[in-house]
């Protein structure tokens, strides 16, 4: 299909050089066009897919084209897989009633990447230090029963989660750091300096000791 002159122009501007800074300040002279975010979207490459997210219209967002974009984001690397994904979590699907109530229906999904932005979305819920969701014994529950099994992109939105519940609700702090005890999970993991190490013990006492929790 011919791209559009606006998105040619768009495309013309973004190479291996082009920094996230430089997409937010394209998105920002844009603002939203979900035509042309589509256009950008069918590139196929990542940083036209970023800066495609960011001036997405949410409102139009249902499942079948969540579905559609989750089909696409498989075709990249890892990395780059998971950095759309919460990408346009971050961006687009808890900006919305809609797609906030689609991502509470993701629990069980069949795509691994849906379920990993329903236990992140679940992690940032606890991250922004706002009073716990009162659902946390049944969402701690289904961690431990199913974080060991789940496919390593989910596994890391799950332990996030489990992270956060210890810092910030005393009652499952124990709960939580024996998860991490258990699963062993990111226990080797080398972090750049200033970071948090995501083992799970590690990650509760020093993140609940920054907060004098």
């Amino acid at each position: 299909m011919a791209l559009s002159p606006k998105a040619e122009n768009i495309l013309s501007r973004i190479d291996d050089k082009t920094k996230l800074g430089d997409l937010r300040k394209i998105a920002a002279e844009i603002k939203k066009d979900h035509v042309l975010a589509m256009e950008l979207w069918d590139s196929g490459t990542f940083l036209p897919r970023q800066l495609s997210i960011l001036i997405m219209d949410n409102k139009l967002l249902s499942q079948e084209s969540i579905d559609k974009l989750d089909r696409d984001i498989r075709t990249h690397p890892f990395d780059e897989r998971n950095h759309l994904t919460d990408w346009l979590m971050a961006n687009q699907l808890t900006k919305n009633k809609k797609t906030i109530e689609l991502i509470q229906s993701w629990e069980n999904s069949l795509s691994s990447l849906q379920r990993r932005v329903f236990w992140y979305y679940q992690g940032r819920l606890r991250w922004v230090g706002q009073v716990p969701p009162d659902d946390t014994e049944n969402i701690l529950s289904a961690i431990e029963s199913k974080i060991e099994n789940e496919a390593p992109e989910v596994q890391w939105a799950m332990n996030f989660t489990a992270g956060w519940i210890g810092v910030y609700d005393k009652k499952y702090r124990n709960r939580c750091v024996a998860l991490g005890e258990r699963t062993g999970l990111y226990k080797s993991k080398m972090v750049s300096k200033g970071c948090t190490p995501e083992y799970l013990p590690e990650f509760i006492a020093i993140e609940s000791d920054k907060r004098k929790i």
